[in-house]
């Protein structure tokens, strides 16, 4: 048997008697039966050559963009399956980014094969993993934590930052190091509000670090032209992330700190009982972003003042039954007369937001977060932010829940708006806001009277909404408006 262990890898390459494959990649140390001394072919530069030699149990590894991060990530996880017979486990940002690690998984061993003279192989080779002879396997899949959970074995997160559901991922995979086994991290900073960041700036981190910016690469013989890549990137937050290695605060936030706190306000309120300037000619809109086991239950009640949307209450439930839910839907609606709510009508919420729907009639917009209804309601957000019209209360994890919402942009190239899953919620308050945005942005359609006693206030019913009130015996005064039909 052929035995394969990677103790040492060095810088440069020498001189070779054959020249290897355009794809060959590997360095290994390859003790043949033939002639029992080690082939040793050393390509890695010192920065890959310093991660993959740290045997360190937990390691992590901060590096700019295009140094060779899965190169050596995919070399070290074959290093390891050669050593002993052990699952290893490469999770990235996406279908395509793990096959990619699995073809440099494949040329590291195919390397190998050429250098040993074809005794060393693969028995089994798939599209998403590889079975070496001593029964270990390399696999390689998109990140999530349904992947982790049942596997045990070394971990590699490759481009970690960029992983949708992170904190879940990790509180899967660190309990493993308690059986032996090994984790290993690398990315490209993806700002601040991740697990990668507070990974790698917890002062009592029990990982390993290394960073490699870009000039650190080119010094230690990364062959790129630095003025060149410099003028291909045209913004210097860009320029300072991902190539050397900053967690810049504000790239991808959608609203930043600054944005949010120049809409803190003292008078604005986060429970009713904090507000006493509700009238009969208050006009309000309400947002409600609707969770049950996992996320927040949010409702976000905006009264519009001129053109501010000052905020009156923010109110969170956590694991409510949908029947709390509705009961409190429904007694806001009825107690403050909102003008007109939209409500979160995507998987859970469908059933809620088409009862109150049925319920107050055209007052009521249900809305599915599509793609792009998520970038209309977030860029319309921004827009109230920028131009300074919104009103928040002063409060920590509201501030925080506002920025946690991200532009990503997909390896598509399709832009999404989302945030990190945490004990916090999913965005639940931004979400709840931005309904409530999009409710007061928003006021058309047919405008109808409801005259209840000496009471009067618009009610936005539709016709369906009218008969039921009049059923019960209430005098509806219909007008007539401009703007689209179902909204008010």
């Amino acid at each position: 048997m052929v035995s394969v262990i990677e103790d040492k890898i060095d810088i440069a390459p020498p001189p070779l008697e054959a020249p290897p494959p355009p794809h060959v990649c590997a360095t290994a140390k390859v003790n043949t039966k033939k002639t029992g001394q080690p082939a040793v072919r050393k390509i890695l530069l010192p920065y890959q050559r310093r991660f993959v030699s740290d045997r360190s149990k937990r390691k992590i590894w901060v590096a700019s963009r295009q140094v060779g991060k899965s190169f050596a990530l995919s070399l070290e996880a074959l290093v390891e399956a050669f050593s002993a017979k052990c699952d290893n486990l490469v999770l990235s940002s996406s279908q395509r980014q793990s096959r990619e690690i699995m073809r440099k998984v494949k040329d590291h061993m195919q390397a190998m094969k050429i250098l040993s003279g074809g005794e060393i192989e693969a028995i089994n080779e798939h599209v998403e993993d590889l079975t070496l002879p001593n029964g270990s396997r390399i696999v390689s899949l998109p990140a999530s934590p349904d992947t982790v959970r049942g596997f045990t074995g070394n971990i590699y997160l490759d481009e970690f930052a960029f992983h949708a559901n992170q904190r879940e991922i990790y509180k899967a995979v660190y309990p493993f190091t308690t059986r032996g086994y090994k984790i290993r991290i690398c990315s490209t900073p993806n700002g601040m509000n991740n697990m990668f960041y507070d990974l790698v700036n917890r002062p009592d981190s029990p990982f390993s670090k290394h960073v490699t910016d870009i000039h650190l690469a080119i010094k230690e013989g990364l062959d790129v032209d630095l003025d060149e890549l410099r003028r291909g990137v045209s913004h210097p937050d860009d320029w300072a992330q991902e190539f050397e290695c900053l967690f810049v605060d504000e790239a991808r936030a959608l609203l930043t700190y600054l944005m949010i706190q120049a809409a803190e306000d003292t008078m604005a309120t986060q429970d009713l009982a904090d507000w006493n300037g509700i009238t009969s000619n208050s006009e309000l809109y309400l947002g409600m972003d609707i969770g049950r086991k996992r996320d927040l239950s949010v409702f976000w009640i905006f009264e519009k003042v001129g053109d501010v949307f000052w905020t009156r209450a923010v109110i969170v439930m956590h694991k409510a039954p949908f029947t709390a839910q509705r009961e409190r839907l429904y007694g806001l609606m009825d107690l403050l007369g909102i003008k007109r709510a939209c409500i979160d009508s995507t998987g859970l919420g469908m059933q809620l937001a088409e009862e109150a729907h049925t319920r107050y009639g055209s007052r009521v917009e249900p809305v599915t977060f599509t793609a792009p209804v998520k970038e209309d309601l977030a860029v319309t957000t921004l827009r109230s932010f920028q131009d300074r019209v919104v009103r928040v209360p002063m409060d920590t994890e509201i501030r925080e829940d506002l920025h946690s919402v991200q532009k990503v942009v997909t390896a598509a190239g399709n832009v999404r708006y989302d945030a990190q899953r945490s004990d916090a919620g999913h965005a639940d308050r931004f979400w709840a806001l931005a309904l409530a945005v999009h409710a007061g942005s928003n006021p058309a359609g047919p405008i109808e009277y409801l005259g209840l006693g000496t009471r009067t206030t618009f009610s936005g019913m539709d016709a369906e909404e009218v008969a039921w009130r009049r059923k019960r015996g209430e005098k509806v005064i219909t007008g007539s408006g401009l703007g689209r039909k179902g909204c008010f």
